[in-house]
């Protein structure tokens, strides 16, 4: 093999020798020659069969050679063709510090990950691709409710839509009222009605030219019964509370695995910066494999770790400690007050602010005397500057009227403002450029991940990842198959390294690593709690081997 332009030649490492490529323990050939002894896959130097912490992995990633190269491609023969890798290192001694005392630990834990949560991982990617596409798939299977017949000249007034959606639905109370934000558009009418699930919503939908009802649906949020479906089962497998566990322990390892195969890949192609980026056309058997699963995840390494921040924003255990973090750096998301008389007490307008009722019991809020109807109440928000894509809340007990743009595309558009019902005054306003910065952050990295933002080209883009994911994950397990034990053997994890390599790191690098490690544990629960598990299972069948190999020397 040639060298790069920017390859250079450096002079061996004379520290303790490593085996080479030739004398590396390999699946199905131990280092006699013979097909039939070899250490299985995870097997301790013993033979035992229990794998070990320091042991190569051939999931997303391993060579037993402990020369740095890393995701899934052991530099060993090719099972595929019998071949020698051409790119393994000739054999120089380990490092102390750096990248060659980390690697062990980051191989094994790319290897449990991908052998363990990959599963997990595959799902995730399966229904995520399913809710990318739902998008598309709601405005053609809801054609009907979503669109007009005729675009006319003009739009009745939205009081008189509302009076024809209860008309249609007269059992239902409405709370909310989404004018048609396109020509082709019709009005979405928002009611509350008994009988329906906790987030549910019938929404009635009126041609906003003829005040014809179009349909009702149960929605959630702005998802139609397609959309919210795919969402619930995106997000809990449709499992309810206990499902949700599922994503959330998928997302808390997608950005450890990403991010550790991203190091390993680039530790191993360093050298040779055209196969870093490149699928490696002249690869056969799991080389090739190989070489498409480092590129591919190399590509996509990116906005699948932004896929992981992303969803975890919303999960149930590490959601909470990152809002509670937003909270305290200032970033929680503001919201516009429609309290009655809030804006006049906190100006000190009010000469009764403050005072109580006999017994120490608070005045109740101002209800008002007159409503100027939704019609001027959207006037109102219009001339205050909110005007794309509103949805209006309707007053309830002791509240004014609340019109927030719900423009999520870029350029976004979410101001709000609060409309007094008894003379149609803007009480208050809120505009996004006034949010917190965190805050602006987690609405844009929260739509990205909902494929709102760039509106086609992102949910193409999560539809891209998606598929890239579930890629991933086959060619891991295809490699790991190609390297299983011959077939008179049992089948377990993968090929060992010296048991307690991750001694040979200095403790300055040690101590860091392990004190990084629990705080993000602690603060991505099911992260810690599954990563404690997982060293529990090696320890416990390292110790098995070692039970084992004695009781073979007595």
């Amino acid at each position: 093999m040639s060298l790069d332009e920017s390859q250079t030649i450096r002079p061996a490492d004379t520290t303790t020798p490593t085996p080479s490529r030739a004398d590396a323990p390999v699946l199905g050939a131990d280092t006699s020659g013979s097909s039939t002894d070899a250490p299985v896959a995870g097997a301790d130097a013993s033979g035992s069969g229990a794998p070990d912490l320091g042991a190569d992995a051939p999931v997303a990633g391993a060579d037993a050679s402990g020369s740095g190269a890393p995701v899934a491609g052991a530099d060993a023969p090719d099972p595929g063709n019998g071949t020698p890798d051409p790119e393994a290192p000739s054999g120089r001694g380990p490092r102390s510090g750096g990248w060659a005392a980390v690697r062990p630990l980051v191989l094994r834990m790319h290897f449990y990950a991908g052998l363990l949560i990959a599963p997990l991982l595959f799902i995730a990617a399966g229904t995520g691709l399913l809710y990318a596409l739902s998008w598309q798939a709601e405005s053609i299977v809801y054609s009907d409710e979503l669109t007009v017949s005729r675009v006319g000249d003009g739009a009745v007034p939205l009081s008189t839509q509302v009076r024809a959606a209860q008309s249609a639905a007269p059992t239902g109370k409405v709370i909310g009222v989404w004018p048609a934000p396109e020509a082709a558009d019709t009005t979405r009418v928002v009611m509350e009605k008994p009988g329906l699930a906790e987030g549910e919503t019938l929404t009635v939908f009126v041609d906003p030219y003829t005040a014809d009802v179009r349909g009702q649906l149960t929605t959630e949020g702005d998802a139609l019964p397609l959309r919210a479906w795919l969402s619930e089962f995106h997000s809990s497998l449709q499992l309810g509370e206990f499902g949700r566990n599922y994503s959330e322990l998928a997302a808390s390892w997608l950005w450890v695995v990403a991010l550790g195969g991203l190091a390993l890949w680039i530790g191993r192609r360093r050298s040779r910066r055209a196969l870093l980026v490149l699928p490696d056309r002249k690869a056969t058997g799991r080389r090739k494999t190989l070489s498409w699963h480092g590129v591919v995840g190399l590509w996509a390494v990116a906005g699948l770790v932004a896929l992981s921040a992303t969803g975890l924003t919303w999960s149930k255990y590490a959601g909470e400690n990152i809002g509670e973090l937003q909270d305290r750096l200032g970033g929680a998301t503001p919201a516009v007050s429609a309290t009655l008389g809030e804006a006049a007490d906190s100006a000190g307008a009010d000469e009764h602010a403050g005072h109580q009722m006999p017994g120490g019991a608070q005045m109740p809020p101002p209800q008002p005397t007159a409503d100027i109807g939704i019609d001027k109440a959207v006037e109102a928000a219009r001339a205050a500057g909110v005007s794309d894509h509103v949805r209006v809340t309707l007053p309830a007990e002791g509240k004014g009227y609340v019109i927030k743009e719900q423009d999520k595309q870029v350029p976004v558009h979410l101001d709000a403002v609060a409309v007094d019902p008894a003379d149609g005054k803007v009480m208050d306003e809120l505009r996004f450029a006034d949010y917190p910065v965190l805050a602006q952050l987690t609405r844009f990295g929260i739509d990205l991940h909902m494929g709102q933002t760039f509106g086609l080209a992102n949910q193409l883009a999560l539809a891209a990842l998606a598929v890239a994911l579930m890629f991933l994950v086959f060619w891991g397990y295809r490699m790991w198959w190609l390297r299983r034990p011959t077939k008179d053997r049992a089948l377990s994890f993968g090929r060992p390294q010296p048991r307690g390599a991750w001694r040979k790191a200095p403790v300055t690098l040690l101590l860091p690593l392990a004190a990084v490690t629990a705080v993000v544990g602690w603060f991505v629960p099911m992260l810690g709690i599954s990563l404690i598990a997982f060293l529990a299972i090696d320890v416990l069948l390292g110790f098995v081997a070692g039970r084992r190999a004695a009781a073979a020397r007595a």
